[in-house]
């Protein structure tokens, strides 16, 4: 069913509405685009989610980690209802954390951003407390994963003449070799965050959701382009926030971050090259609404003074810096 039309779609959601929430829906929108899995049913007084993913096993992932995670907090979307390949969850709110720092003011931006992050911790904390550990993949465990990463810094060879000699890729795929121990959510782009009527942030879409150090979800945040945090603030609202009981040394965690943010920032540099080849540019307001890869030449100059900061921070990735810089040049001339 997920493969017919939109309104084969909705349809067959609203008839499954009614079975699990006892009502159809008086109408249906699809808040990510016609395409997207997730559509917002609207009731007269409220709005519930559902979710009809192409492949029904990551909805019923998805649906077990929100029930287990829900005991032990209120930073993620409540499940109402799972249906054969259609889950119901509450609505965590129309204004996407994208869209809503915007309209703040610096200050507030910044309040804000921590909010975020201190979510992401206690999220990573809620996991701890659940049997989710025995049960969910080990995100990049494997060898090939872990050298195609880490190799991923050759896209930044046309930027500052080259990939230093310096850089260790051994060493960096040695400090990114690490196993799966903490829970994440995966994908903690800014998009995948609302902010509900009763004014609380919450994180939603854990279909990826798995194992692996815990950084990584704030390394999704840090290096989203379209995220306008400066990257030394935020690193020190990662501190500010940083959860003592996640089993890691504050020192060598922040290094970590550093290193995966820096590698993640080359993936989101890699993605934005690909789509302007295909697409061009795209408008900034249209990457917001639709939560699209930040298309722009001024979210591309944002990620390559995230990626200098980071790299900057740790000697294995320090050789990068230039690199970043010097991307950063050239996007900054983009017309």
């Amino acid at each position: 069913m997920a493969d017919g039309s939109f309104e084969d779609r909705k349809a067959y959601i609203s008839a499954k509405a009614e079975m699990v929430l006892g009502a159809a829906p008086e109408r249906i929108s699809a808040p990510g685009g016609n395409s997207r899995s997730s559509l917002r049913l609207h009731y007269p007084d409220h709005n519930v989610i559902a979710t009809l993913r192409p492949d029904f096993r990551r909805t019923h992932l998805e649906a077990h980690v929100l029930q287990e995670l829900a005991p032990h907090c209120d930073d993620i979307p409540q499940v109402l209802g799972v249906s054969d390949d259609v889950m119901f969850q509450s609505d965590t709110g129309e204004m996407r954390l994208n869209a809503e720092i915007m309209e703040q003011d610096p200050e507030d931006q910044v309040e804000l951003a921590a909010e975020a992050v201190a979510a992401i911790f206690r999220i990573h904390a809620a996991g701890r407390q659940t049997k989710l550990a025995e049960m969910l993949p080990h995100l990049g465990s494997n060898a090939d994963w872990v050298g195609s990463f880490v190799g991923s810094v050759a896209a930044m060879e046309p930027y500052s003449v080259g990939i230093s000699r310096q850089f260790d890729m051994a060493a960096v795929a040695e400090r990114m070799d690490y196993p799966g121990v903490q829970f994440l959510k995966w994908d903690c782009r800014s998009g995948n965050a609302a902010i509900g009527d009763d004014g609380y942030l919450r994180w939603f879409d854990f279909e990826y959701a798995g194992l692996r150090h815990g950084a990584e979800d704030l390394a999704w945040l840090i290096a989203d382009e379209t995220w306008p945090i400066a990257p030394d603030v935020m690193a020190d609202i990662v501190i500010e926030n940083f959860d003592t009981g996640c089993g890691h040394d504050i020192a060598d965690y922040m290094d970590y971050l550093s290193v995966y943010t820096t590698l993640h920032c080359v993936q989101r540099l890699k993605l934005i090259e690909q789509e302007v080849k295909r697409r061009g540019w795209l408008h900034k307001e249209r990457v917001r609404k639709y939560d699209d890869a930040g298309v722009h030449p001024d979210f591309a100059v944002q990620l390559c003074r995230v990626g200098a900061y980071y790299s900057a921070q740790s000697p294995l990735t320090a050789p990068l810096t230039r690199n970043f810089e010097a991307a950063e040049r050239s996007f900054s001339s983009a017309v």
